[in-house]
């Protein structure tokens, strides 16, 4: 049906001007969208709605200027957080608290329960921007890494009602998963990424549950930081120690060429192809002379990594 307007819109003689709360990208035809200017409309600021607000107390005219209101900065920032960018309904809380004591005292005294009493939420205690907000994010990882589940769950509530940004949290069920998790079960990081990628597509309230799947997941999966202490020791020894050279028949076939060129004496040995040997696998030196027996990743005994550690078992580290 859309395609109808085509010819209208090429012409001039349709001007389409609309507005929409969906992806326009999804919803109306590529061939119209192409001949069209799309413009995206964030949603407003905790800051910019606590502006609406004050300018609301202080217009006179078509505000409530002319009422003798009491109200703290923190219940006009609580208004502005819960409004989630919808500048109309903060506004809509900020009457209803109003107009609901108007009848009560010479001044209209708004406290955080006249505002729970108007949109029928409790407040949480949560500060997007304060030392709280670090506390339950811990707490929250803390717990899916101590595999409580519920616990996990419960600071994954506190933050989406306290209107986390969704993304903020997705980001920490990702790195909780391979930090804490890693491979003692590899699909916990699918998991939390595709998570993130869906919270990003979808939003919320609906991410929500997205979100709670990821969490439950990682908190519920084997643990293991072997990966997370692995490359961090590595970085150590890089800063810290001399860990020499690689190995000459590691390096790019240019390079290598030049070597043998130059160092005849060091073409003796060539660089053993594993796929060439049985089980795919041949012992030979990867790491640096200088670290050449270091062992960096040590792998759990627990989920699949016990399969890793079986395995390396067989292979670097066998007896020879």
């Amino acid at each position: 049906q859309q395609d109808a307007l085509l010819p209208f819109v090429e012409d001039g003689t349709f001007i389409l001007i609309g507005a929409t709360t969906e992806n326009p990208y999804f919803e109306v035809n590529g061939a119209l969208i192409s001949r069209s200017s799309v413009f995206r409309l964030n949603k407003l600021t905790a800051d910019n709605i606590l502006m609406i607000l004050n300018n609301a107390l202080n217009d006179k005219d078509k505000g409530l200027g002319s009422f003798p209101i009491a109200i703290s900065d923190d219940i006009l920032e609580y208004i502005a957080d819960i409004a989630d960018g919808d500048a109309r309904r903060a506004l809509n809380i900020l009457e209803l608290a109003v107009y609901s004591k108007m009848d009560l005292s010479d001044e209209i005294t708004i406290t955080i329960k006249d505002v729970e009493d108007c949109i029928q939420m409790k407040a949480v205690d949560y500060d997007k921007n304060g030392d709280n907000h670090y506390d339950i994010i811990s707490a929250f990882i803390k717990s899916m890494r101590g595999s409580d589940p519920d616990a996990a769950l419960y600071y994954l509530g506190k933050m989406i009602a306290g209107g986390e940004d969704p993304r903020f949290i997705a980001r920490r069920v990702v790195i909780c998963a391979s930090e804490d998790v890693g491979n003692a079960d590899p699909m916990a990081l699918v998991i939390a990424n595709s998570a993130a990628q869906a919270v990003d597509f979808i939003g919320m309230p609906e991410g929500r549950i997205i979100l709670a799947q990821a969490v439950t997941y990682v908190a519920c999966a084997p643990k293991s930081n072997a990966a997370y202490l692995g490359i961090n020791e590595v970085l150590e020894d890089l800063n810290n120690i001399k860990t020499g050279s690689m190995p000459y028949y590691l390096k790019d076939g240019t390079s290598l060429s030049l070597e043998r060129k130059y160092t005849p004496d060091k073409s003796t040995q060539r660089y053993a192809y594993p796929h060439d040997y049985e089980n795919h696998y041949v012992k030979q030196q990867y790491l640096p002379d200088l670290v050449k027996d270091k062992r960096y990743y040590r792998p759990a005994d627990t989920g699949y990594e016990k399969n890793i550690s079986e395995y390396l078992s067989k292979t670097k580290y066998s007896p020879e």
